[in-house]
C-alpha cells in the first residue's frame, strides 16, 4: 500500500489543523469541511477498511471518536455530531467523518456534494482547530 495524503499529514510531511493526536490516532479538520468543526479522525495504521484493524485498535478507535464527537458537541453548541465512515474518498486509508450540526447528515451531504470545490479557508480553519483542539 502506498503512502496516502493521511500517511503523510501523521509522518509530518503535509500540514494540517489538528485537534488530537496520540500514538494510534489523529485527528484534524477537513480542509473541505461540510460544516465548521468537520473533523476526519484517522488511525496511524493504515488500513483500507476499519474492519481491517484489530479489535483492540478498532475499539480503541471508536473511544477517541466519542471523546472528540462530544468535545466537538459542547465546544461548538451544536445540537448533534454526525459520524460518518464512507470509504471510498480515501480508498488506502481508513477513516471516520465527525460533522457538526443541526441539520440531518442526508441534507448536509447533499450540500456538500452540490458546492464547488474551494481553496481551504485555512484562517478560519485554524480558528476552529484552536477551539475544539484537545
Amino acid at each position: 500500500m502506498s503512502d496516502s495524503i493521511f500517511t503523510k499529514i501523521i509522518n509530518g510531511e503535509l500540514p494540517c489543523h489538528k485537534v488530537y493526536e496520540d500514538d494510534q490516532v489523529i485527528a484534524f479538520l477537513d480542509i473541505n469541511p461540510i460544516a465548521p468543526g468537520h473533523t476526519l479522525v484517522v488511525p496511524k495504521t493504515p488500513t483500507a477498511h476499519l474492519w481491517d484493524l484489530s479489535d483492540d485498535d478498532f475499539h480503541y478507535l471508536m473511544s477517541v471518536v466519542k471523546h472528540i464527537a462530544g468535545h466537538i458537541k459542547v465546544t461548538l453548541k451544536v445540537p448533534r455530531v454526525a459520524m460518518l465512515v464512507d470509504g471510498y474518498n480515501m480508498p488506502d486509508h481508513s477513516h471516520i467523518h465527525l460533522i457538526p450540526g443541526d441539520k440531518g447528515i442526508e441534507h448536509t451531504l447533499t450540500e456538500h456534494a452540490a458546492k464547488p470545490e474551494t481553496a481551504p479557508d485555512h484562517s478560519a480553519l485554524s480558528k476552529i482547530a484552536a477551539q475544539i483542539a484537545l
